[in-house]
């Protein structure tokens, strides 16, 4: 693809609302050349004086040339100097989220102490940018801190990443985790409460089983909660003519409830 294209699919990213398909479909395409061309171009606009293009350029370098056979950042390291210097500077909601979302792709865990400092941002959706981006790292005790503060936001969307991030994405299980996701169970918005559920069922904490058997019981049952039973019971797969309601049965079998 020749300059001119690329500068076409830059100027794309910019139309309509931010969320549109439009732009990210070139944001896209820009991250699938993944050459040295778009990494200058999009590096540049980090450095803008227009916030929607410093939040285009992190969005491009967050997984620039990532592909299926190609899981990593083509230019990890120059990608993450780029990216922390802009969360370190920048002050405008949307083009910190970007570049917060952006360190998370890129999975330097240099980023955790210039994620955990934006943890008491006033804008949630910073705050939930910073919930994405320490999912990426649940294997680090500070992070796991910080997903521990957020899992008690006053956000919903906040809370409801930070539970998954310890509970569906942690790696580390401890009484303080335990305690935590223990408290979402009665959280009143049902997400973290299913969050919560697979958490707990995911480290076999028993405490979950009330909660997890009324989930069971109900008209609606997602595929989460039947995920949690099985991991309660132990069993690697579904059971293809099983409804929500034998795993309920199983369990209470199993554990003489």
């Amino acid at each position: 693809m020749n300059s001119s294209q690329i500068e076409s699919l830059f100027t794309q990213t910019l139309l309509g609302d931010y969320d549109a398909d439009t732009p990210w479909e070139a944001v896209r395409a820009l991250q699938n050349i993944g050459s040295r061309e778009v990494f200058d171009g999009a590096a540049a606009w980090c450095r803008s004086e227009n916030p929607l293009e410093r939040a285009r350029g992190a969005d491009v370098l967050a997984q620039l040339g990532k592909t299926a056979e190609h899981p990593d950042n083509v230019f990890p390291q120059e990608s993450f100097a780029v990216i922390s210097k802009l969360v370190a500077s920048e002050s405008e909601p949307l083009p910190l989220s970007s570049a917060i979302y952006s360190l998370g792709h890129i999975g330097n865990a240099l980023a955790i102490p210039l994620l955990t400092e934006h943890c008491s941002h006033t804008s949630p959706e910073v705050r939930f940018s910073v919930a994405f981006a320490l999912g990426k790292f649940t294997e680090d005790p500070i992070a796991v801190q910080a997903l521990l503060v957020l899992t008690r936001d006053v956000d919903d969307d906040v809370r409801d990443w930070a539970t998954f991030g310890i509970g569906a994405l942690g790696k580390l299980d401890t009484p303080e985790i335990r305690d935590a996701l223990l408290s979402r169970l009665n959280d009143s918005f049902e997400d973290v409460r299913q969050e919560a559920i697979v958490g707990l069922a995911r480290i076999k904490d028993e405490r979950v089983l009330p909660s997890l058997l009324f989930a069971l019981e109900q008209p609606a049952v997602a595929d989460t909660l039947i995920d949690a039973a099985n991991e309660m019971l132990g069993m690697k797969d579904d059971v293809t003519d099983w409804e929500a309601v034998d795993y309920a049965v199983a369990l209470r079998e199993r554990f003489g409830l």
